[in-house]
């Protein structure tokens, strides 16, 4: 799967709205049928940092997305609400699920 991590930086103005400024590019990329998820997070230690965490099953996935229509609507309605420039974490790892972490197994 490809892994993507992305850290936004959000304008004051726009951090309480955050969320429905990228409903439509949200609900259109989790409908994507190679998109594995796609979750938003606040950071509790500074609320202008937003972070995105999402999943493509594979390469071919990943370029369907960065090519649609929705993509290049989600950056435009992003892009007057940035600070900085985002920062991506972007890497395929085996697998499509998320695994059990080892060392706090719960029985």
């Amino acid at each position: 799967m490809i892994f993507i991590v992305v850290r936004f930086k959000v304008k004051p103005e726009y951090q309480d709205n955050w969320l429905e400024t990228t409903a439509e590019f949200t609900e259109a990329t989790r409908s994507e049928p190679g998109n594995l998820w796609f979750d938003w997070s606040r950071s509790v230690d500074d609320p202008s940092e937003f972070v995105l965490v999402e999943a493509f099953r594979d390469g071919d996935a990943g370029a369907e997305h960065v090519k649609s229509d929705h993509f290049r609507k989600g950056l435009d309605a992003m892009r007057p609400a940035l600070v900085e420039t985002p920062r991506i974490l972007n890497t395929e790892i085996p697998g499509t699920e998320w695994g059990r972490m080892g060392e706090l197994q719960i029985d």
